[in-house]
């Protein structure tokens, strides 16, 4: 599990940004993104903290529809 520890939000956001996600607003410290092709994939609210929590890393894993393995390449 620690494969995924030490992320930033920012990185986070940049990841998702390549597989088809894109910013649809911010509030604050969240940045809500959603898929511009595909709506059955879930919209993702990521916070843009220094490193996000591996639990937490694994539901927006989850919820984008695709494994942790696809992730890891596009970081």
């Amino acid at each position: 599990m620690t494969d995924l520890a030490g992320i930033s939000g920012k990185q986070v956001v940049r990841a998702f940004t390549k597989i088809g996600y894109t910013v649809v607003r911010q509030k604050g410290s969240h940045v809500r993104l959603k898929h511009k092709d595909d709506p059955n994939r879930r919209p993702i609210t990521i916070p843009l903290h220094k490193e996000i929590g591996v639990g937490l890393m694994y539901r927006f894993i989850r919820d984008a529809g695709i494994t942790s393995e696809e992730f890891k390449k596009l970081l």
